[in-house]
C-alpha cells in the first residue's frame, strides 16, 4: 500500500497519475466513485492507449499544492 507522502512525491513530480488508486486516494474517494467521475468527466483523463491517467496538474490544483508544474 501506497503511503501519503508516497502519493503525494508521485503527484508532485509526474505529468499523470492513474485515477485508481492514486487520484481517487488523494481525492478521498472510491474506487467506483472515481472512475464515475472520470466517465462524466468531472475529473479529466488523457488517453494513452487503453490507460485514461489524470493530469497532475489538474490534480494539484484541486488540492491546493504548491507547484503548478511537473519537474
Amino acid at each position: 500500500m501506497m503511503t501519503d507522502e508516497e502519493l503525494r512525491q508521485q503527484i508532485m513530480t509526474k505529468l499523470t497519475v492513474p485515477i485508481w488508486p492514486h487520484t481517487c486516494k488523494a481525492l478521498g474517494v472510491g474506487r467506483d466513485v472515481g472512475y464515475q467521475a472520470a466517465n462524466r468527466g468531472e475529473i479529466p483523463t488523457v488517453s494513452v492507449g487503453r490507460r485514461k491517467p489524470v493530469p497532475t496538474t489538474w490534480l494539484r490544483r484541486k488540492l491546493g499544492l504548491e507547484g503548478g508544474e511537473a519537474a
